[in-house]
């Protein structure tokens, strides 16, 4: 909707800021290995999916501007994979950029949650993760839970270099308590269990995840893009706050 986002957000808070769109999507669509794109239109399950509303009707409260031209900026952004997404090439891909950065900060979000835990685990120059809604998790062989759909366990000796860095992880608005009649809405619903989960067992071997659930501090209205909502300032605000505590800023 004409708003900044993050990247303009934390660059005026001195960061310098890197966008990077992984192998076969984005900017980075060229590809080797290219798939077959639907022309089928799913506005509709990406409206409900990320909980801006149960199409064409936004929830009460919903941070998401509802003018016409901003909900058709949003479908718009919604470009399809030009190629196979293959975890070890993306992960390598993204430990290739922070080999060339140097030591950073990993935001991620969504799908792109259980690529940046394999990142950190894979190089030492990521220094903390925020992550915006990830949908999977990496679970240390023999203790994954039920829910996880970030496939199955790792070595300890992996996991527990997750335990070395700080982690925050924020999840917004209409994940309900109790299973609800929207497929959507109760997928979230055991995400949100998931990482909860994840999180009790990083602590528990020593790390440092920080689990904020926004309603629950009185932050409601948002979606699953927090990074845009019309509250996003903030959200930058409180993930500034936990880097300064940190001593990451």
């Amino acid at each position: 909707d004409g708003r900044e986002g993050f990247s303009n957000i934390f660059l005026r808070k001195g960061y310098s800021i890197y966008l990077v769109d992984q192998p076969g999507r984005g900017e980075a669509g060229q590809t080797t290995k290219p798939v077959g794109i639907s022309d089928k239109p799913d506005d509709q399950a990406w409206f409900t999916q990320f909980r801006i509303g149960r199409y064409p009707k936004f929830y009460d409260g919903v941070q998401f501007p509802k003018d016409n031209q901003s909900l058709e900026n949003f479908f718009r952004m919604m470009t399809p994979n030009t190629g196979n997404i293959e975890e070890t090439q993306v992960v390598d891909a993204l430990s290739a950029v922070f080999n060339k950065s140097g030591d950073g900060i990993f935001f991620t979000h969504s799908a792109g949650g259980i690529l940046g835990w394999k990142t950190a685990i894979k190089n030492n120059h990521v220094k903390a993760i925020v992550a915006i809604e990830p949908g999977g998790f990496c679970f240390p062989e023999g203790e994954v839970h039920e829910n996880n759909r970030g496939g199955k366990g790792i070595p300890l000796d992996e996991f527990l270099k997750l335990t070395t860095i700080p982690i925050i992880i924020f999840y917004g608005d209409y994940i309900p308590i109790e299973k609800t009649t929207a497929y959507s809405e109760n997928f979230w619903r055991d995400v949100l269990a998931t990482a909860n989960k994840w999180a009790e067992i990083v602590n528990a071997y020593g790390g440092d995840v920080s689990i904020i659930h926004l309603p629950e501090i009185g932050i409601k209205g948002n979606t699953h893009f927090i990074m845009s909502d019309l509250n996003n300032l903030t959200i930058a605000h409180l993930i500034s706050d936990w880097l300064n505590d940190k001593k990451l800023n």
